[in-house]
């Protein structure tokens, strides 16, 4: 609890790059972290991996160094992760420890956010919007499912949802009390830990420790107090993923697929889109 408190008291401080990623999160969100507090357990080792001994075979060491080198002599404290081919010559799509990702040229040197399209076909081609849903897919697909919330499909199963969600925000309540509609129409639901500020931690600490969590998130979303002992929990690791997925609010609504499919959506309507984004 202490170091997650932590956590969100280095967001306070938010250098050059995080005010650029801050643009548009609204008023309920946590401000952005340009890292994670180095007082992280083991667990979250992997997102202080430097760039030169990333894991995708795609990784161009060189770009990524680069940047690094000049987000350090520039004072901006982020982690390049790695600098992966965007499909638009010399345009490198960057992942970032703890933040959105963003592009940057093959020096290094400038670094740039927003959509990239490709035009020339049938219809535009939203570069950045698939290589956004690439790194969800697999950031999302590397979460342990022990340390989400998980509400199994009623019947055959037909997709998954993940939802980073906070008890007391109106539209997760809302989601949430069409579960079992959702559920019956072949949808399992995984839940997230995100507080959107440090005042809803002790609630959502409580839940994720409590021995029945489903039951607990169901009572806390209903506006019941929650208490149990204190353990250890994800949501650190949560809300770093949150982060770098470019979450800034409750609910936001991930397919299997890495598409971000928004946040409340109406049952019946969050089932179709979900099954549409299967794969």
């Amino acid at each position: 609890s202490k170091n997650i408190m932590q956590f969100f008291k280095n967001t306070l401080t938010i250098s050059f790059i995080s005010v650029i990623l801050l643009a548009g999160c609204n008023q309920n969100s946590t401000a952005k972290p340009t890292q994670l507090d180095k007082t992280a357990n083991n667990d979250t080792k992997s997102l202080h991996n430097t760039a030169a001994q990333s894991s995708d075979p795609n990784n161009n060491a060189e770009v990524a160094n680069a940047l690094q080198a000049n987000l350090n002599a520039s004072g901006v404290d982020v982690h390049v992760l790695s600098a992966v081919p965007s499909g638009v010559p010399d345009l490198f799509w960057v992942t970032l420890n703890g933040s959105e990702s963003i592009f940057t040229d093959k020096t290094g040197k400038y670094i740039f956010q927003g959509s990239v399209v490709e035009l020339g076909g049938e219809k535009p081609v939203d570069i950045s919007a698939k290589l956004h849903s690439k790194n969800a897919k697999q950031a999302l697909q590397s979460v342990d499912k022990s340390t989400m919330i998980v509400f199994p499909a009623q019947g055959t199963p037909k997709a998954a949802i993940y939802v980073f969600s906070d008890p007391t925000c109106h539209y997760c309540q809302k989601l949430h009390s069409e579960i079992n509609e959702t559920t019956k129409a072949g949808i399992e639901v995984r839940y997230l830990a995100w507080p959107r500020g440090e005042q809803m931690l002790p609630l959502t600490e409580a839940i994720w420790c409590s021995k029945d969590r489903n039951d607990a998130i169901t009572r806390a979303k209903k506006g019941e107090k929650i208490t149990s002992d204190a353990c250890a929990t994800p949501i650190k690791e949560h809300l770093a993923l949150g982060y770098s997925l470019g979450v800034s609010g409750t609910p936001a609504v991930f397919a299997e697929n890495g598409v971000q499919l928004g946040g409340y959506l109406p049952s019946a309507e969050l089932a179709k889109m979900a099954i549409a984004n299967k794969q």
